[in-house]
C-alpha cells in the first residue's frame, strides 16, 4: 500500500458493489434492510452530510447508536469522509458520556431515539460538541438522521487516507478508571478479518452472521461488520438485549449459518 492510497471502506464496501454484490443484502435489522449498494449510496450521503456540518479530516463523531442499519451507514460514511467514528457502549451513564465527549472533543454526536434522555443534559455542557442527529424521532429540535440524508448527494469523492491513519476509536471498559480512547488504523480492519475471520472462522460469501456483541465492541465490530463485509455476506442486526429468548428467535427467523457469543450466553441458551 503506498502513502495516501487506502481507505479502509474502499475495501470493505465499494468492492463488494464493484464485484457484483450491489443487489445483495449487507444488513438486516428486522425492520429495516440494506443492500451493498444502498449501503455505498447512503454512506457517501453520510459523508457529505458531515462535510456540510464543518467536519473536517481526522476530527471526531461520536455514535450512542442501537444495532440498527444506520449504525453501518454513519461509521463507514465518517471513515470513507477521512473523519473519525467513535462508538460509545450504549449502557454508560451520563457522566461517563460527559467525559468521554469531551475527551474525545466529538465534533458531532449521533444518537438513537431510544437512548436520547440518557444525553439530554449533557450535550449543551460540552464545547466542542456543534451537532446533535438522532436516529429515529426529532428530539429536542436537534437534526433527524432521516431527514438529513435523502438531501445528500450520493456521490463522493472518497477522502485519499493512509493505511496507518487512525479510522476510528473504541473506548475501553474502564474497569482500571475512567474508559480510554483507543485507535484504530485504516488497514487494522483488512488485517482482522484476513487472519481471524477467513483463516480461522472461513467466512464465506453465502454466510449469514448474527453476533450477540454488540455493533460497539470490537468483537461484535469485527463480528457484525467487518468479518462478513470483508467477503460480501450478510448481516442479521440485533437492536434488543441479546437475552437467550431474543438469540433463538432471531435464529429461527434468519437461520444464520454464523453466531457469535459469549460463554455467559451459551451457558444460558443451553
Amino acid at each position: 500500500m503506498s502513502e495516501g492510497s487506502y481507505n479502509a471502506v474502499t475495501w470493505l464496501l465499494d468492492r463488494n458493489v464493484e464485484a457484483g454484490r450491489g443487489n445483495k443484502l449487507a444488513f438486516d435489522d428486522t425492520v429495516s434492510r440494506l443492500t451493498y449498494g444502498e449501503l455505498q449510496r447512503e454512506s457517501r450521503r453520510a459523508a457529505n452530510m458531515l462535510r456540510r456540518l464543518g467536519v473536517r479530516r481526522e476530527e471526531r463523531v461520536a455514535m450512542i447508536m442501537l444495532d440498527t442499519v444506520d449504525f453501518p451507514i454513519v461509521f463507514l460514511g465518517a471513515i470513507r469522509a477521512g473523519i473519525v467514528p467513535v462508538p460509545l457502549n450504549t449502557l454508560l451513564t451520563a457522566d461517563q458520556y460527559a467525559y468521554i465527549l469531551a475527551d474525545c472533543r466529538a465534533r458531532v454526536l449521533f444518537v438513537s431515539e431510544a437512548l436520547y434522555p440518557v444525553i439530554r443534559d449533557v450535550v449543551g455542557r460540552m464545547p466542542d460538541l456543534e451537532h446533535v442527529v438522532v436516529s429515529g424521532a426529532k428530539q429536542n429540535g436537534h437534526k433527524q438522521l432521516a431527514e438529513e440524508l435523502p438531501g445528500e448527494s450520493d456521490q463522493f469523492a472518497t477522502a485519499a487516507t493512509h493505511p496507518d491513519e487512525p479510522a476510528f476509536w473504541l473506548y475501553s471498559s474502564g474497569s482500571t478508571g475512567m474508559p480510554k480512547g483507543v485507535r484504530h488504523i485504516h488497514s487494522n480492519l483488512q488485517a482482522t478479518a484476513d487472519t481471524y475471520a477467513r483463516q480461522v472462522l472461513g467466512i464465506r460469501e453465502s454466510d449469514v452472521c448474527l453476533s450477540a456483541a454488540k455493533l460497539f465492541f470490537a468483537y461484535g465490530l469485527g463480528n457484525a461488520l467487518t468479518f462478513p463485509m470483508s467477503v460480501g455476506a450478510s448481516v442479521v442486526l440485533n437492536s434488543e438485549r441479546p437475552t437467550p429468548a431474543r438469540m433463538f428467535d432471531l435464529m429461527n427467523r434468519y437461520n444464520p449459518s454464523i453466531f457469535y457469543g459469549v460463554p455467559t450466553l451459551f451457558a444460558a441458551m443451553l
